[in-house]
């Protein structure tokens, strides 16, 4: 009599094609989702607001000052920080119209702790009418953040 084997599993060929169909659906999904694209939008998200904050306060400061702007902004567009060659407008708006500077998100190195040593990485300008413009240089994705007030 001959013995019937009944052998139950899955053969090479269907394993490979399984795991093939697996790697496939993970790659669209990643470009899908794109995690890098996500980061850069997350970032220019918090530039914005960073730059709506720091309008806001020199704004506060203004009506407070019967429209004088702090006497540190001049026409020409240049980073609010406490470096060589920076905006400092720090003293004219912290703690009173905003509670810290804020920074660009991809620089923590420049991160506010006080008025001595912080770098924002944004930009400031005042325009001859006294319309201020805060961008943010460093945007991603080839977004231009700008606000005028």
């Amino acid at each position: 009599m001959k013995k019937i084997l009944n052998k139950k599993g899955f053969t090479l060929v269907e394993v490979l094609l399984v795991v093939v169909i697996i790697a496939i659906l993970a790659a669209v999904v990643l470009v899908a989702i794109n995690p890098g694209r996500q980061i850069s939008q997350a970032n220019n998200t918090q530039r914005s607001s960073d730059v709506k904050a720091i309008l806001d306060a020199v704004s506060q400061y203004s009506i407070d000052n019967r429209g004088v702007l702090p006497a540190a902004i001049t026409a020409t567009a240049t980073v609010v920080g406490s470096g060589t060659g920076q905006i400092n407008i720090c003293a004219d708006v912290v703690p009173t119209y905003i509670a810290a500077l804020p920074f660009d998100p991809t620089d923590a190195a420049g991160a506010y702790t006080d008025c001595t040593t912080y770098n924002t990485g944004y930009n400031i300008s005042a325009d001859a009418n006294g319309r201020v413009t805060v961008a943010a240089p460093s945007a991603e994705l080839s977004e231009v953040i700008s606000v005028t007030r």
